[in-house]
């Protein structure tokens, strides 16, 4: 039998309405942000979860660094940094049309 995993990310965005149950949501987000702080900074077990099960989308926001990385997940169904930014700039999601976020605005 397989092991559940539950993992709670710092923000995430859902786009399949019927995964969402009274108090908890049963499926894969469609993009995951995490916010790193000095107790969480090591986040690769998370990611090559987050990998595993298919989120499309995953960012990591370092606000000691200043710094956002965007991670989308390939046909291969790996990781590919595609941006990463660092104090100022605009990023822009692959997966959500029209969402941008301002760096500056960020830090």
């Amino acid at each position: 039998m397989d092991e559940e995993k539950i993992f709670i990310p710092d923000l995430s965005v859902i786009c399949d309405k019927q995964g969402l149950e009274e108090n908890k949501f049963v499926g894969v987000p469609e993009l995951i942000m995490e916010i790193l702080s000095p107790s969480n900074q090591s986040h690769d077990l998370v990611m090559e979860a987050y990998m595993k099960y298919g989120v499309k989308e995953y960012w990591i926001i370092n606000p000691m660094l200043r710094v956002i990385q965007v991670y989308n997940i390939t046909t291969d169904g790996v990781y590919e940094q595609t941006e990463v930014m660092k104090e100022k700039g605009m990023i822009t999601s692959k997966i959500l049309d029209g969402f941008v976020v301002c760096l500056e605005d960020v830090f």
